[in-house]
């Protein structure tokens, strides 16, 4: 039987061991023990008990619960009175027992009084009787054990829910932070390659006819700006640990002699994510300076310094405007923000320049 239930073994064993000693007084005839009876009961219970785990793997609804419980007390007080060894009594510990997972300690401490009230009553003159005494006594321990057993493990039942909430939590976060990476690297990906390929067209219509030669090196390069789109669409899926920022930016510039790149120092000392983070920064810089400050010079500079790398994009254009607020740029102050720097964007009628600064991985 699988189920998730808190405990589920402890009705079978108690269910086990009455039946033991049913058997046994009944062999040596001690008491008067009705086995027919004896086993039918105890049958039946675990045949209960089976059906509402199968139906109720995790938990029984409470009006269910509250009835099963009743027709468990039946069976248990059924059970004591055609068991001569007396054992049978032991079952009525299941009853604050079960009641503890459906409805609480409160409801679980005022039924083992009911039942150790029920066991007082149905033994008269026990005061009188060591032998009766150490049986109510057993069965006061045996009531209050039921009682602690149970909280353990409903604390351990939603200590391990709690927990599966929080993995899948965490699985969620990871899977929005992966989607918010994605987009950026699409963005930023497509949105450079695309603006440089519409340039790149416009470039060879306006030139069709006046310079056939001219118009037909724009096309070619637009195309192999297309190859690069697709092959960088491609790449964002790898990891960064084979990202080499000093190739990226010279493949990023090629062909655009618009830009200008000048790059000193070294990339040793600095995280993969920070280069990644420049050369995403570079990237965006460049797509806005063509889309929205139709800049006709554009300088990347990237200083790799022992402290920090510096990045900085310049251009020549009218100022972006509006685009200081868009996507592309919240999504490369985030991605800088999460190696540790800061952008700092300055645009004006008269030119735009973007400075990213992340400290090495060492100072950071």
């Amino acid at each position: 039987m699988h189920t998730s239930r808190p405990a589920p073994w402890v009705s079978p064993v108690l269910c086990a061991a009455v039946l033991a000693a049913g058997v046994y007084a009944a062999v040596l005839g001690l008491g008067t023990t009705r086995l027919p009876l004896l086993v039918g009961g105890l049958m039946v219970l675990v045949a209960v008990d089976v059906a509402e785990f199968r139906r109720y793997p995790v938990r029984t609804p409470k009006l269910v619960a509250a009835a099963l419980l009743g027709l468990r007390a039946a069976l248990y007080v059924g059970l004591a009175h055609v068991d001569g060894s007396g054992l049978a009594r032991v079952l009525l510990v299941l009853v604050p027992f079960t009641a503890y997972f459906a409805f609480g300690q409160t409801v679980a401490i005022g039924l083992a009084a009911v039942c150790l009230a029920v066991a007082v009553a149905s033994t008269p003159d026990w005061y009188a009787h060591v032998e009766r005494v150490s049986d109510l006594v057993m069965l006061t321990v045996g009531l209050v054990l039921a009682i602690a057993m149970a909280a353990v493990a409903v604390r351990e039942r939603d200590g391990r829910i709690r927990l599966q909430e929080s993995h899948r939590t965490v699985a969620e976060l990871s899977a929005a932070a992966e989607r918010a990476r994605v987009a950026r690297d699409l963005h930023d990906d497509l949105g450079h390659h695309l603006t440089a390929i519409v340039v790149l067209l416009e470039k060879a219509a306006a030139f069709h006819d006046r310079e056939p030669g001219t118009a037909k090196d724009a096309v070619l390069d637009a195309e192999r700006s297309a190859r690069r789109a697709l092959g960088e669409v491609r790449e964002s899926v790898r990891s960064l640990r084979s990202f080499h920022l000093l190739a990226a930016l010279d493949e990023l510039v090629a062909g655009q002699g618009d830009v200008t790149l000048t790059v000193s120092g070294s990339p040793d000392g600095h995280d993969t994510s920070a280069l990644h983070a420049l050369y995403r920064a570079a990237q965006e810089g460049i797509t806005n300076s063509r889309r929205h400050a139709a800049a006709t010079r554009i300088a990347v500079a990237v200083d790799l310094g022992a402290e920090r790398a510096r990045l900085t994009v310049a251009d020549d254009g009218r100022g972006m405007g509006a685009a200081v607020e868009g996507f592309g740029l919240l999504g490369m102050r985030e991605r800088v923000a999460l190696a540790g720097g800061r952008v700092d964007l300055a645009s004006t009628s008269s030119g735009t320049r973007l400075t990213v600064t992340i400290p090495a991985a060492r100072t950071a």
